[in-house]
Parts: structure tokens; C-alpha cells; sequence
């Protein structure tokens, strides 16, 4: 059982940063593939970013390419993502997810993740 907290969310004008953190509890976090979902209001939750669980490979979404770093620390049983250039449409709930130990497969699918935080919000002014 993998427990997941997010924190680093906040109010922030367009063009502006934020980093957002997942904790996660347990031994097993650097087995876990761990990614990066939001969901915006009236929106489904659409995939942001992910990494798998050597930390070798990455993917984002093209909407945040280039602009969102994705990034895992396994000594400290964190992961991150920086957000640059924000921009008012990045507004929404961010969730942390993790999937099952040793995942490889799709990681830009929702489905194919099994532990979730309960999610931190970000809202972009412009």
C-alpha cells in the first residue's frame, strides 16, 4: 500500500512557477512508476507528465512540454514537478499517482495507476 500527499499548490499569475511535491509513504516508492494528472471543472482528468521507476524515462503531455519538468527523488520518497511558464489554462486540481511495483507499459493512461493523493490546487490568474 502506497499512500500519496500532495502539497505546493497555490495562486499564481500567468507566466509564473510553482513546484509541486508528492510524499509518499512506505518501502516501495523507487518500484512504483509515479505520474502527474489534473483536472480542471467540468473537465475529466487528463495526464500530465510521468516518470518511470528508475527515474531514466519521462513523458509529458504535449500541452505542458517544455514548459513542465517531471522529476523523483527515491531517497526521500518525493516527487516533483516544476511548472514554468504557467498559463491559465494549466488551472485545475493536480493529483499525484502511482502505479503497481515495476509498471512498464502505458504510462499516460489513468487506468494503469493504483494508488492516488487526494490532490492539490493550482489556479493560474492571467
Amino acid at each position: 500500500q502506497v499512500q500519496l500527499v500532495e502539497s505546493g499548490g497555490g495562486l499564481v499569475q500567468a507566466g509564473g512557477s510553482l513546484r509541486l511535491s508528492c510524499a509518499a509513504s512506505g518501502r516501495t516508492f523507487s518500484r512504483h512508476a509515479m505520474g502527474w494528472f489534473r483536472q480542471a471543472p467540468g473537465k475529466e482528468r487528463e495526464f500530465v507528465a510521468s516518470i518511470i521507476w528508475s527515474g531514466v524515462g519521462t513523458y509529458y503531455a504535449d500541452s505542458v512540454k517544455g514548459r513542465f519538468t517531471i522529476s523523483r527523488d527515491n531517497a526521500k520518497n518525493t516527487v516533483y514537478l516544476q511548472m514554468n511558464s504557467l498559463k491559465p489554462e494549466d488551472t485545475a486540481v493536480y493529483y499525484c499517482a502511482a502505479t503497481f511495483q515495476y509498471y512498464s507499459g502505458n504510462y499516460y493512461s489513468s487506468a494503469n495507476y493504483v494508488y492516488w493523493g487526494q490532490g492539490t490546487q493550482v489556479t493560474v490568474s492571467s
